[in-house]
């Protein structure tokens, strides 16, 4: 590993996200050297949020790439981890949030003969001021598709303010909130493996069955 590169850095370069980032970057690009799968979502979707009396950090599954002979998965943590998310209940009983969504983002996932898994859009709102902020890729430049496949669809971070007003966040950005504002996170989509079938042609299984996976 060249001396001063992203993987052996020197100071005084900076680092952060190593572990949860950086590892879904080189993944992302090997996958890509070797032809083998389309790119899952690339990013963990790292959430924090907090203030003086509370503090909280979270990771947003997102869809994996799909192959030749599979279709990615929906809502699932790729390549670094698959850990679970707090239970809304307790979400909620331990702060001042109410989760409003946690769904599946429908369509997301990159289109091919194997389609991607689709991500996921979450919808936080909170009850006190606090400051979020947001560490994810995949904002400007979307999972790559293989073989013919399509791409996933971009992530996208933002605020929605109680009167009405929409603050867009970059992938790592943060702001601060109050009573009411919503914090709205929705993940990328894997790519799609092999040119979409035409139609009345068959194509791979589809990934909206959670059941599947």
């Amino acid at each position: 590993v060249p001396p001063g590169s992203m993987l052996a850095p020197e100071p005084p370069a900076a680092v952060v996200a190593g572990n949860v980032e950086t590892s879904q970057a080189i993944t992302g690009a090997l996958y890509a050297a070797l032809g083998v799968q389309a790119e899952g979502s690339g990013t963990m979707n790292n959430v924090t949020f907090g203030n003086e009396r509370h503090q909280y950090y979270e990771t947003v599954a997102s869809g994996s790439g799909a192959g030749d002979g599979f279709p990615g998965a929906p809502v699932v943590q790729t390549h670094m981890t698959n850990s679970r998310l707090t239970d809304p209940e307790v979400l909620e009983w331990r702060l001042p949030v109410r989760l409003d969504e946690f769904s599946v983002r429908t369509g997301s996932g990159g289109a091919g003969h194997w389609r991607g898994g689709d991500g996921a859009v979450r919808r936080i709102r909170f009850h006190e001021p606090m400051t979020v902020s947001t560490l994810s890729q995949h904002r400007r430049v979307p999972p790559y598709g293989m073989a013919g496949g399509a791409p996933g669809a971009l992530g996208t971070n933002r605020v929605e303010r109680a009167d009405g007003g929409v603050v867009q966040l970059g992938g790592s950005d943060a702001a601060d909130v109050g009573p009411g504002d919503v914090l709205v996170i929705e993940t990328p989509g894997g790519g799609g493996y092999g040119p979409p079938p035409r139609e009345h042609e068959p194509a791979g299984r589809e990934t909206d069955d959670l059941r599947a996976f």
